[in-house]
């Protein structure tokens, strides 16, 4: 199981357009050239560090196995393993569950 923090309403849109693009924060795929995903043990640390104070967001439980875009665990600066990036748009059907993020 993979992870994404989205924002509420942008997810919501995205399922009902049949793909997810938002990188990250701020960012899309065409920007960045990737999805940021993490691993369970990564949330925690994603949600502390780069979306302290944001509200109404919800974290997308992605089951790998459904993914049409391949999942690549890549190195990042500063951190001291690697995390999983999407590399194409995030099929809604892939996420088989979400949980609020306060």
């Amino acid at each position: 199981m993979l992870f994404h923090v989205a924002d509420r309403t942008r997810w919501e849109a995205s399922v009902a357009a049949g793909e997810y693009t938002q990188s990250t924060r701020g960012m899309e795929l065409a920007d960045v050239g990737f999805i940021h995903l993490s691993t369970e043990s990564q949330v925690p640390g994603v949600l502390e560090r780069f979306y302290a104070g944001v509200t109404d967001l919800v974290l997308l439980h992605i089951d790998e196995t459904r993914l049409t875009s391949a999942v690549v665990f890549e190195d990042v600066p500063g951190a001291s393993e690697q995390f999983p990036h999407l590399y194409g748009p995030l099929n809604p059907d892939a996420v088989t569950g979400t949980s609020s993020v306060t």
